[in-house]
């Protein structure tokens, strides 16, 4: 998959990098922006009180 990514991208070595740096910023970008919080509205955490007696 990561050659076929590389095999893809245009240009030198060192403009791919940079590609591959931009695009991993953007998929983390939208993880924390829209996937993580959707996916928090799912998962069901119940009040945890540490110390309570």
């Amino acid at each position: 998959m990561y050659a076929a990514l590389w095999r893809i991208l245009p240009g030198p070595w060192w403009v791919r990098v940079l590609l591959l740096v931009i695009l991993a910023a953007a998929v983390l970008y939208a993880l924390v922006t829209w996937v993580f919080p959707l996916a928090d509205s799912f998962i069901n955490s119940p009040n945890v009180t540490v110390g309570s007696s």
